[in-house]
């Protein structure tokens, strides 16, 4: 059984079906945008501000499942199957708890949400559908991510992407019956996208709890899910808080430095989002190596095996920069044909050409820092990252962005060395951090056993 289990943890084993699964989930942000193209361009305009109020919300769920990935790996490292299902259940229902708070605030505040959005009074008709009616089912988001990490962390990634790939076919058949009206039915619009949005999920529900009871090893505990015990939810939001925090900051700092990129102008702005579209693919190979090196760690180090867990870190590390190098010089020597699928503008083309350039060093950077915080995550060391990233992304990212496209005037190339200083810095403090091997010494209480069960 244990051989068994290892030939299953092997990164390239791993990395296929989340790499699969995180594409889905890209394309899953951008399929109501992309169908609502071609029946509005006002309704594209304001389910994009609805959406983005979506995720920000919707990122509270990340503490949760964080926290209960890092928990189940190690449990299922040391061999406890019956305490892992018994964390997914308390998981789940902590998650919908919070699934459930969410989806009425979004429901009751939609308005003032979309107000401080700075949404155009004629944009916020289709603005307030969409937020209220999708925002009110939130909680089904909650339940499907947090059922998407107990699969992963136990390895069954088939039918994790059994589970991304059926709630994306529903959404896309829903818009296409609400927005284009085959065999007679009434086109919605902007209502019929977000009922489409909501069915696929309800139906991605019932398919996460069924999947749950099938795979698991042990029946998920419905006592357990409302019962909510406050060892284990505090252990869970103490690892899971810190590590979702990372990613808010991350993303406000982007906001921060998109607001840079719009004072250069609007082929500066159109040249950053077709690059980061493009590259987009070798910034997910980083996040499934991460995400796959969590796992492989989590468990090592549940079982006691550090200094294979040391190891495994740094081998996954240079697979890493090995693969996204070579998908990387792909980019760089396909880089004017792909911009030209987006664009004739040659000054957007040229500028495209240079941060696929630079890009090289921004991904290799940004590797490092994917896949050695998940190892350090997994080993429950999770606050150093987030203190580091708050350093240099607030401390270095934003000025050196500023200073270096604004000021010096090298423009949106400017830009991007700053990113890649930050990546860089981060990365480097990430790998002395694991060198030091103090995740070694951090231990928790419900997978040593000493918590009461």
């Amino acid at each position: 059984m244990e051989k068994q289990q290892d030939k299953r943890f092997t990164l390239f084993r791993l990395m296929g079906p989340i790499f699969l699964e995180q594409l889905l989930q890209t394309i899953i942000l951008n399929i109501d945008t992309l169908m609502l193209s071609n029946y509005s361009d006002r309704s594209v305009a304001a389910v994009g501000v609805a959406a983005q109020v979506l995720t920000v919300a919707q990122l509270m769920f990340g503490f949760v499942t964080v926290g209960l990935s890092v928990l189940i790996s190690q449990l299922l490292g040391a061999g406890k199957e019956r305490e892992a299902a018994r964390m997914a259940s308390i998981a789940l229902g902590l998650n919908l708890v919070l699934g459930l708070v969410v989806s009425l605030a979004l429901f009751i505040f939609a308005k003032p949400l979309l107000g401080l959005m700075k949404l155009p009074p004629e944009l916020m008709g289709d603005g307030y559908t969409f937020l209220s009616t999708v925002g009110m089912l939130s909680f089904t988001v909650a339940i499907i991510s947090t059922a998407d990490a107990v699969l992963r962390m136990h390895g069954f990634l088939k039918p994790m992407l059994l589970l991304s790939f059926s709630v994306i076919m529903i959404n896309i058949a829903g818009n296409f019956l609400f927005l284009y009206g085959p065999f007679g039915i009434p086109i919605l619009g902007v209502e019929g996208v977000a009922l489409a949005t909501n069915a696929s999920r309800v139906f991605g529900v019932g398919l996460a709890l069924f999947l749950l009871f099938k795979y698991l090893p042990y029946p998920l505990s419905w006592k357990d899910m409302f019962r909510l015990p406050v060892n284990e939810v505090k252990e869970m939001t103490r690892i899971g808080i810190p590590s979702a925090g990372e990613n808010i900051s991350y993303n406000a700092s982007q906001v921060f430095i998109t607001y840079f990129v719009t004072m250069l102008g609007t082929s500066a702005l159109t040249t950053k989002i077709y690059t980061q579209n493009i590259t987009t693919f070798v910034f997910l190979v980083s996040v499934s190596i991460g995400q796959a090196t969590s796992m492989m760690i989590g468990r090592l180090i549940g079982a006691g095996q550090h200094d294979t867990a040391y190891r495994v870190c740094y081998r996954n590390l240079r697979i890493g920069w090995a693969i996204n190098f070579g998908i990387g010089c792909l980019l760089v020597m396909c880089s004017r044909p792909l911009l030209g699928l987006f664009t004739n503008d040659p000054e957007v083309i040229r500028l495209g050409q240079t941060l696929m350039l630079l890009s090289l060093l921004l991904e290799a950077g940004r590797a490092c820092n994917v896949i050695v915080i998940g190892a350090l995550n997994a080993a429950g060391d999770v606050r150093f990252p987030v203190v580091m990233g708050l350093i240099s992304m607030w401390g270095l990212s934003i000025p050196l962005a500023y200073l270096f496209g604004i000021v010096y005037k090298l423009g949106i190339p400017g830009i991007w060395l700053a990113f890649i200083v930050d990546e860089f810095l981060r990365g480097a403090s990430m790998l002395l951090r694991w060198r030091s091997r103090k995740w070694q010494h951090i231990r928790f209480a419900l997978v040593s056993g000493s918590a009461k069960m």
